[in-house]
């Protein structure tokens, strides 16, 4: 019954109809002719990189560059169009890689160990008993004040007990 009950619940949320969202999709435009360029040449940190692009609406074909690592300059000719992309990769220059030269002077020594900040006692005092032994626990004595006593009987309770019917004699 609760299955039943569960099921025609998310039946009945599911076929609420939703109000139409508040924003909508951007209506597309048909493509626009364009053209850009751009550069950057900044020698003391050794950056050189650019990237020029145009379109028709239809065709789009562009150029980037690079500086890599090792020197060489990599240059990047494309064109993307309805059958694809396509790029035809270059490389300009002569990839340098640095001789290895070892570090001069001495190879890595640690430090030396440093004395340690704490120093222990030479000698440990040795243990010692107390000069006397604690007195022993003694209970206290019982008293007349501190026996027990029953108390005092009181006089016939003031109700009569009920009895059955059953029992009455």
């Amino acid at each position: 019954m609760k299955i039943v009950i569960v099921a025609a619940f998310f039946a009945a949320v599911a076929a609420q109809s939703y109000p139409e969202p508040a924003y909508k999709t951007p209506e597309s435009y048909p493509p626009q002719p364009y053209s850009f360029d751009w550069a950057v040449n900044d020698a003391p940190s050794y950056n050189n990189y650019g990237h020029s692009e145009k379109s028709d609406g239809n065709v789009v074909t562009g150029s980037y560059r690079v500086q890599l690592p090792d020197g060489r300059m990599q240059i990047v000719n494309y064109r993307a169009d309805s059958n694809g992309y396509v790029a035809d990769v270059k490389y300009e220059g002569e990839a340098k890689y640095p001789e290895y030269k070892a570090p001069a002077g001495p190879a890595y020594q640690p430090p030396a160990p440093a004395a340690p900040a704490y120093r222990a006692p030479a000698a440990a005092p040795a243990y010692r008993a107390p000069p006397t032994a604690a007195p022993a626990y003694r209970a206290p004595a019982p008293t007349a004040a501190s026996a027990y006593r029953a108390p005092a009987p009181t006089a016939a309770p003031a109700y009569k007990p009920i009895v059955p019917l059953a029992y009455r004699g």
